[in-house]
């Protein structure tokens, strides 16, 4: 009995420890083994971001940056704390990826980017920083209003409160699109203002849309501008009015139409009316006009010039006259240099045909006088682009 007792220990604590000899060796550590985890390769790619995680007061244009060395960037997100992305494009060897416009001032961004190895592995970055304060900043004061219904005429003018000397930034944060769409062109007259239009009149019924992204853009240097607005306005009717200032005539135009023939009196010959393309930019049903203020001295200085229409910075104006005689339109030219149509005073007669005039036109309608013994009005007097080529405005 004892024999056998101990023979069947033996039996036992020998299967046990085959057991254990004959699978620890091989199958414990591999992945057909008890439980054991095969580890997998970090990935060779290393993600860059300028500037660095936490920076502040960072420029708004250069700055920004991402790079993937030993590897490809497959995504780059960066966005303000309002979550407003920022465009950007990863370069076509996947190296790199740069914002394709300016960053807004004084505005924290996060950076989210990830890269792949060759071998298909990620690897993520991600970081925040914040752009400069500015001390010294410009907007754009722009026309026509938003939400407004203007004339064929009517360019988008920008006038900026300080000189710009970079203006291929500025330009490029302001966009205009039309629907449906024309091409639209800007120039530059000196450094301080910025106008817009198509190569022709705009088509009636055209929606166009002004987006000013103004914040950020370093104007001059040290001076950013602090604007981002979206301005929309219509194109209604088209109303183009011809004057002859031989003939003393205006016809107006409606929609491929003449709709009136009115007698006008313009510039007497020693101060003629100019000829061009001019655009009505100013309505006053009653306004005063002093000689003294556009360089006639004490010539006049008529406190109630009624249905008042500017078509120049200089002063030249579409006019009701009721100082004339009513056979003076039509037959004589005898103002300053305006376009003056019989009137009463103080504006109350409908019935004339300044009024009828007035009450027919709106902002950025075209007037245009030809057959003037003046010259061509300069394309800054008011807003008269139209008197370029298009070719010169596009250079």
């Amino acid at each position: 009995m004892g024999a056998l007792a101990t023979g069947t220990l033996l039996l036992v604590l020998t299967a046990c420890g085959g057991g254990g000899a004959t699978g620890g060796g091989k199958g414990g550590q591999g992945p057909a083994g008890s439980g054991g985890k095969q580890e997998i390769a970090a990935s060779t790619a290393v993600v860059t971001i300028a500037p660095k995680d936490g920076a502040d007061s960072v420029a708004t244009s250069g700055a920004l940056k991402v790079t993937a060395d030993q590897g490809k960037l497959s995504t780059v997100t960066v966005a303000d704390t309002k979550g407003t992305p920022v465009e950007g494009r990863i370069s076509a060897d996947g190296a790199s990826w740069e914002p394709l416009g300016h960053l807004s001032a004084g505005t924290q961004y996060k950076v989210h980017a990830v890269a792949k190895d060759t071998e298909g592995r990620e690897s993520a970055k991600d970081t925040t920083f914040s752009t400069l304060v500015p001390k010294n900043t410009f907007i754009g004061h722009y026309t026509p209003e938003d939400g407004a219904t203007v004339g064929v005429g009517m360019p988008v003018s920008i006038n900026f409160t300080r000189g710009i000397t970079n203006p291929e930034a500025v330009e490029r944060a302001i966009k205009v699109t039309a629907e449906p769409a024309v091409e639209i062109e800007g120039h530059w007259f000196g450094n301080d203002r910025l106008d817009f239009r198509p190569e022709d009149y705009w088509a009636a019924g055209t929606k166009v849309t002004v987006k000013l992204n103004l914040d950020g853009v370093e104007g001059r240097p040290g001076v950013y501008g602090k604007q981002k607005k979206t301005i929309t306005f219509t194109i209604g009717r088209r109303q183009v009015s011809t004057v002859d200032a031989s003939a003393k005539t205006m016809k107006i135009e409606r929609d491929g139409q003449i709709i009136k023939t009115l007698p006008i009196t313009a510039g007497a010959p020693s101060t003629t009316t100019y000829n061009g393309q001019m655009v009505i930019s100013e309505k006053y049903k009653v306004t005063r006009m002093n000689g003294a203020t556009v360089g006639f001295g004490g010539e006049y200085d008529i406190k109630d010039v009624p249905h008042a229409m500017r078509l120049s910075t200089s002063g030249t104006f579409v006019h009701g006259n009721y100082w004339a005689s009513a056979s003076t339109f039509g037959s004589a030219n005898v103002s300053h240099g305006c376009v003056g149509l019989r009137d009463t005073r103080g504006a109350g007669d409908s019935s004339t045909p300044a009024a009828w005039f007035f009450d027919r036109s709106i902002i950025g309608d075209v007037v245009i006088v030809k057959n003037s013994r003046d010259k061509q009005i300069k394309p800054d007097n008011g807003l008269n682009g139209w008197n370029m080529s298009w070719s010169e405005w596009k250079a």
